[in-house]
């Protein structure tokens, strides 16, 4: 199996999209096995903790989400540009604010120290990964990414769900998992090695913190933009409508990840200007969404009988809307993505506004009834969307802040790499 750094032809692209397609399918499915399995293996009081423990890590994440797209587009623009500083300063970062947080964790969530110890650590494990995920997704290298993303997904919960099937407490499930989210890290360096030897960026300028900043923000701000309303509902009704809500969001989480595969790969090229690339992004994800839409119209109760059971199905009149709200986000992330490649300072200020707009309709203004706060969040994702869409700049060649010069015919990245590891 071979790949090439850049500009693939159409079939090794779309060879790269089912790639990267399906190392994604991998990564949602044990993420969602594992709390299955931590449901059927583990007391109340455990699972609590086990759920607890991911939603950390995730938030915690998101500086290695950050790192990954500030990698990724920098490393676009200048091949082989260092990235260890940059990761450093990030990963001790991010386990660093899950330190200063430890006592609020320990009084706020009843956490044990040594399960905040597991915590900090995992997290430090987390976002190092995203140096690696980040060169290769830069450099275009999708078959390689997708090997990577399927050897973190790997490291960050198979070590879980075996020691549950194995009958381990939550505390050792926990311990698993924080080793064997570093011992996948050697062979995700490996994967990422450069594809040329002596390819070690040279004089090219490193990662500036800024980027992930920025980067890391936007990932921050989609996270609470798009989960607002589920836990607003938590807050605000019953717990058998938050229950029902929490089945409709499920939707709204497929409409918005379904197409972001196309976001994985348009990334580079957006970063280097490539003509038409955002334009063409924007059409597909939309065109992904409307199908979703209309697919969740004309099979709505389905959708909810397949997500939650038969005593959701009657909720199957709603489907559209949790899918349009989701189509609607997905379309904005899109639009954050192509902010970042173009060097935006701040491509997350939209998002805080309209989560903050979203909990005043939310808490004042709307009934608190599932309806009320579903209408809230798609008028707050379409109205986002549209603010996002229209500030968006004329696209231009190169990136707005990309002031370097070509790289040299010894990088050109239309140069074949070698081989992928075999599969």
């Amino acid at each position: 199996m071979t790949e090439t750094t850049a500009g693939p032809g159409a079939g090794r692209l779309g060879a790269a999209g089912a790639a990267v397609a399906g190392a994604a399918m991998v990564t949602n499915g044990l993420a969602y096995l594992l709390p299955m399995l931590g449901a059927r293996h583990l007391a109340v009081e455990e699972l609590s903790v086990l759920a607890t423990v991911l939603a950390l890590v995730a938030i915690a994440g998101v500086a290695g989400v950050g790192l990954q797209m500030a990698v990724a587009v920098h490393r676009a623009r200048h091949p082989g540009a260092p990235t260890n500083r940059v990761a450093l300063i990030t990963t001790a970062f991010a386990g660093g604010a899950v330190v200063v947080a430890a006592p609020l964790m320990m009084t706020a969530l009843r956490l044990p120290l040594s399960v905040v110890a597991l915590v900090a650590a995992t997290t430090v494990a987390v976002v190092l990964a995203g140096r690696w995920l980040g060169e290769l997704q830069g450099e275009q290298r999708f078959l390689r990414l997708a090997w990577a993303m399927g050897v973190v997904a790997l490291g960050r919960y198979a070590g879980m769900i075996v020691a549950l099937v194995l009958g381990a407490d939550v505390v050792d499930t926990l311990v698993a998992g924080m080793v064997t989210s570093y011992l996948v890290l050697p062979g995700l360096a490996w994967i990422a090695r450069p594809a040329r030897r002596g390819a070690t960026g040279g004089e090219s300028a490193a990662v500036r913190l800024r980027q992930v900043t920025s980067a890391g923000t936007a990932a921050l701000a989609m996270l609470a933009v798009s989960y607002a309303d589920l836990i607003f509902a938590r807050q605000l009704l019953s717990p058998a409508d938050s229950g029902a809500y929490a089945v409709g969001t499920v939707l709204t989480k497929g409409a918005l990840w379904a197409p972001q595969v196309i976001v994985v790969l348009a990334l580079p090229r957006l970063a280097i200007g490539e003509s038409r690339v955002r334009t063409v992004l924007l059409a597909i994800v939309g065109a992904c969404g409307a199908v979703l839409v209309a697919a969740s119209a004309l099979a709505g109760g389905f959708a909810f009988r397949l997500v939650g059971g038969e005593d959701y199905a009657s909720l199957g009149e709603y489907a559209p809307f949790f899918a349009a709200t989701g189509a609607l986000y997905a379309l904005v992330f899109a639009v954050v993505n192509a902010k970042i490649a173009a060097g935006a300072r701040w491509p997350s200020a939209p998002l805080w506004v309209a989560a903050g707009v979203l909990a005043v309709l939310t808490m004042f203004v709307a009934p608190r009834t599932f309806q009320g706060i579903m209408w809230c969040a798609l008028a707050t994702a379409a109205a986002t969307a549209l603010v996002m869409v229209l500030s968006l700049p004329k696209a231009t060649r190169r990136a707005v802040d990309d002031r370097s010069s070509p790289p040299d015919r010894a990088d050109d990245p239309r140069r074949p790499a070698p081989a992928a590891p075999p599969g």
